[in-house]
């Protein structure tokens, strides 16, 4: 029998990192990248570069255990965290999920209400009952949503590309851009924003599941061809997120608008200041577009987390409507109270809360893939291990700096119930990610 040709082998393994890339040009990712891109011209494009290269690490790491151990992170955390900490890391795993939906939330609505006018509120109600297309895409089998995730991808690629070709940007100051700095607070409120948004808790417990497969090649083959696979789809994620900060810098902040937050503002201002009905055209398909592909992702991921951790089979549909009511409540709520004007500054706050939700993920993510025993001679070596630390440092210091802004900003302006709450939300999340970066260093020497 002859053995199947490499490109054959990458053919087979090609597709997973399309569904966790599609999760890297959501909704969510939109309204930071046109809020940094607005306010302060190029000058976040290289929090984007890093934040692409957190992710490729970090999604990369995911496809090592999910092949090694045949076990998914959220399989990994109950079976070897305690039962409450690992119940306390699923709330969290959740709370990241629904805040993924509301992004696509608002995102899908934004997009309904551009093309077809339908108004903000009708368009959350209608995302709701997404369930039932979700639920026939999951019963076409695996690779039927990969074909039209990467379809969806490729009408957002397209549609940015001949954005920037309308746009014509200066390519002298975008090279400046990746130049690492940052003018003031807000710029690292946004930049927390974009890390939030670019690398998404759900993705590793997602991606590290569809990468468990029955193909008859070596773990070695597999890991090498998913890495591939993760390079390519996340740095066309990155050109993606970097065609929208781009436009919105050229666009908008050039031109004297620099408090551009709303999605619906920069889809109107896209005529008038490039003088064509086809730009705000292209930015409304992409945009409806991300919403729908990162929809059906976020219900593989509902499922994968419920049923990793917990153990707990329920109907996907069930999942996927509890999951999507809990995101259309709060949206409701905001929008009936502050008017549609609201959606740019929740999507924004759906970011900052996945960033702040990150490294209960990629903590115990980073322990299981250096751990000798669920990984055998596939464990990682000492600079990827160092490097994969200092990201997560990264991470906790800049949501450490940013929750101090937020509670400093409500103290100042009087609000002290809500200041003193944050601070004391800031220092339990501190010990609970203590616990969970000790107990399997503790675990290895009692185990020794």
């Amino acid at each position: 029998m002859k053995k199947p040709k490499n490109y054959k082998k990458m053919f087979a393994v090609f597709g997973p990192a399309y569904l966790v890339g599609v999760g890297y040009m959501d909704p969510g990712n939109w309204a930071t990248d046109i809020a940094g891109g607005s306010k302060y011209g190029y000058q976040l494009i290289w929090v984007l570069l890093m934040s692409n290269i957190m992710a490729v690490v970090l999604q990369v790491l995911c496809t090592k255990i999910g092949i090694v151990t045949e076990r998914d992170l959220s399989q990994l955390c109950r079976r070897e965290y305690p039962r409450k900490t690992s119940f306390t890391l699923w709330v969290l795993a959740e709370i990241a999920i629904i805040a993924t939906d509301l992004a696509e939330v608002l995102g899908t609505a934004i997009g309904l209400n551009l093309l077809f006018h339908v108004p903000i509120l009708a368009g959350i109600i209608i995302t709701a009952f997404d369930t039932l297309i979700i639920l026939a895409l999951h019963k076409s089998g695996k690779r039927t949503i990969e074909i039209i995730i990467i379809s969806l991808v490729s009408i957002i690629a397209m549609s940015f590309l001949a954005e920037l070709l309308i746009v014509k940007p200066d390519m002298g100051e975008v090279v400046y851009g990746f130049i690492p700095r940052l003018s003031d607070s807000g710029a690292l409120y946004i930049a927390i924003g974009i890390i939030g948004a670019t690398v998404m808790p759900h993705n590793l417990y997602l991606h590290s599941n569809i990468v468990i497969n029955k193909m008859k090649i070596s773990k070695k083959e597999k890991m090498k061809y998913n890495k591939i696979d993760s390079i390519v789809a996340l740095n066309l994620a990155f050109l993606v997120n970097s065609a929208i900060l781009i436009l919105a810098a050229t666009t908008f902040h050039k031109k004297g608008y620099f408090g551009i937050e709303e999605i619906q503002d920069a889809y109107h201002l896209l005529e008038p200041l490039l003088g064509t009905k086809l730009a705000p055209a292209l930015f409304g398909i992409a945009l409806l577009a991300a919403g729908q592909s990162s929809t059906i992702t976020g219900t593989m991921s509902g499922q994968i987390v419920m049923e990793g951790f917990i153990d707990m089979k329920i109907a996907p549909w069930k999942t996927r409507l509890a999951t999507r009511l809990l995101a259309v409540i709060p949206a409701v709520i905001i929008i009936v109270i502050g008017g549609s004007q609201e959606t740019g500054d929740l999507l924004i706050l759906s970011q900052v809360l996945l960033s702040i939700q990150l490294p209960f993920a990629v903590v115990p993510l980073i322990h299981f893939v250096s751990s000798s025993r669920l990984m055998g001679r596939y464990v990682i070596g000492n600079f990827t291990k160092t490097a994969s630390w200092v990201i997560a440092f990264i991470i906790i210091l800049l949501n450490i700096k940013l929750v101090f802004d937020i509670a400093d900003t409500q103290l100042e302006s009087g609000i002290f119930l809500l200041g003193y709450f944050l601070y004391a939300l800031l220092i339990a999340a501190l010990i609970f990610l203590g616990y969970i970066f000790y107990y399997p260093i503790k675990n290895r020497k009692n185990i020794k």
